[in-house]
């Protein structure tokens, strides 16, 4: 196991248990994403022109924008109730504080989204659909694949200080 000493606490993943898992997710979805988007680019230019590859950039990078929101939120919050008890407000509030925020964003772009003449509806809904989809599936199987221990438990040989190993039985 590593030391989680204080100098290592700047780092976005330093937590032992659940910042892997949100990092894993962000960076899958960063490939899933890049692959959405040159998809709908292309599938896009065919249906609707110049427009469609706009709207299918625009919402492949609206999905992982917000996906990306939801794992840095996580992992800040794990960050800050590092050393509390299990049932921690700032938790709470920082993740739904996040969601908030995505909320309040999301309502702004479609709004500011809904005239523009170089967006296609529909290449745009098809591009963010799958994105969300892909991006779920994502993070579904990064949760899966993770070895996330249940319990924090420090074996013998594992303590803070190495000399305290238990002497091999002769």
């Amino acid at each position: 196991m590593t030391d989680h000493s204080a100098g290592e606490g700047s780092r976005i993943d330093s937590h032992p248990r659940a910042a892997p898992v949100y990092s894993r997710a962000l960076r899958l979805g960063n490939f899933v994403t890049l692959g959405i988007a040159i998809l709908g680019s292309v599938a896009g230019y065919f249906l609707a022109g110049l427009p469609g590859v706009f709207s299918a950039l625009m919402g492949a990078g609206l999905a992982l924008v917000f996906m990306g929101l939801t794992a840095v939120s996580m992992i800040v919050a794990v960050r800050v109730t590092r050393n509390s008890p299990p049932p921690d407000v700032r938790f709470f509030g920082i993740v739904v504080g996040a969601w908030f925020v995505k909320l309040l964003v999301f309502v702004g772009v479609a709004i500011w989204l809904r005239g523009q003449p170089w967006l296609d509806p529909m290449v745009f809904f098809v591009a963010a659909l799958t994105a969300v989809i892909a991006l779920l599936i994502v993070d579904v199987v990064a949760l899966q694949t993770s070895r996330v221990p249940y319990v924090d438990v420090t074996l013998p040989g594992e303590g803070s200080n190495s000399t305290d190993k238990a002497a091999p039985n002769s």
